[in-house]
């Protein structure tokens, strides 16, 4: 049974005519008949009672009618969704993300990309870097939000969002009304970090900064998460170099110092699967480029 040979039962069936079914289809009449008489083999079943001036449809005939068309319009859905997917308008993706990139940067993403691709359904889940990473290699992470540096066997990196690194601390701090400041200065102060453990890379990045200065930092406090060591330094626990995007959430908390415009970047990444072949990810890709420009000339 093929579909060709539902189109022209339904036809038929509807036409009651062998010549006005086989015009609607762009048919002759011998292709038409031939294509209902295969159809009636394949089923062992007569669909239509025809003679020369009348057709009409028997019993077993009317109760298939109804599920041929249902057939048609399944197979049509079915297309059309393949279609759909196949261009990335449609479909599933599971995305992690860490929690200093969903300050801004995740949720204007999201919400741009649902307005363009409102088929696209996603599961968004906040994750440590070491895990997604873990998580994108096994595959139950289709791509994620992290932060640079990074290089990763069997994964795709796309920098799609740059930022400086600032240095932070306490508004009571001795420091925080020098003018200008020299980071060098802070060579035997506490430091709270993101814990290295959680994001090797992202802490060498942070640290190297210091070490340019001329000092390894003294770090007493590391944390798994970004918003605690910002709360640790409000405190007066010690001071930390994060990203700018991060530290302006505290900005009535803290004193925000700017570092030398030659340091270390932060960079937010989509990592993806090097063989990932979801076609939505080059639509997510496509569009977190655009938000991240936009982000960065804010």
């Amino acid at each position: 049974m093929e579909l060709k040979q539902l189109r022209s039962f339904v036809a038929v069936a509807h036409a009651l005519s062998f010549s006005r079914a086989a015009i609607e289809l762009h048919l002759s009449q011998p292709a038409l008949s031939a294509q209902i008489q295969a159809l009636e083999a394949d089923l062992d079943v007569l669909l239509l009672h025809r003679n020369r001036r009348t057709v009409s449809l028997t019993t077993a005939g009317e109760a298939f009618l109804s599920d041929a068309e249902l057939l048609l319009r399944n197979a049509s859905e079915a297309i059309t969704r393949a279609q759909r997917i196949a261009q990335g308008n449609a479909g599933h993706l599971r995305i992690g993300f860490v929690a200093s990139a969903a300050l801004e940067l995740v949720p204007a993403i999201i919400t741009a990309f649902r307005k363009t691709y409102p088929a696209v359904s996603f599961d968004l889940r906040n994750v440590r870097t070491v895990d997604q990473i873990r998580e994108l290699q096994e595959g139950t992470l289709d791509a994620g939000f992290i932060r640079l540096p990074n290089e990763i066997p069997g994964l795709t990196l796309t920098p799609v969002h740059t930022e400086p690194f600032v240095l932070v601390m306490a508004r009571t701090h001795p420091l925080a009304r020098v003018k200008p400041i020299a980071l060098a200065n802070f060579h035997d102060q506490p430091f709270v970090a993101y814990g290295r453990r959680w994001a090797p890379e992202f802490y060498d990045a942070w640290t190297s900064i210091c070490t340019t200065a001329g000092f390894r930092p003294n770090v007493v406090q590391e944390t798994a998460e970004m918003d605690t060591a910002l709360a640790l330094v409000a405190a007066g626990v010690g001071v930390a170099i994060v990203p700018q995007a991060l530290a302006r959430r505290r900005r009535r908390e803290l004193k925000i110092k700017a570092l030398p415009t030659n340091s270390a970047q932060s960079q937010i990444a989509i990592a993806m699967r090097t063989t990932a072949d979801n076609p939505a990810l080059n639509n997510l890709l496509s569009l977190a480029k655009k938000e991240g420009k936009k982000a960065k000339s804010k």
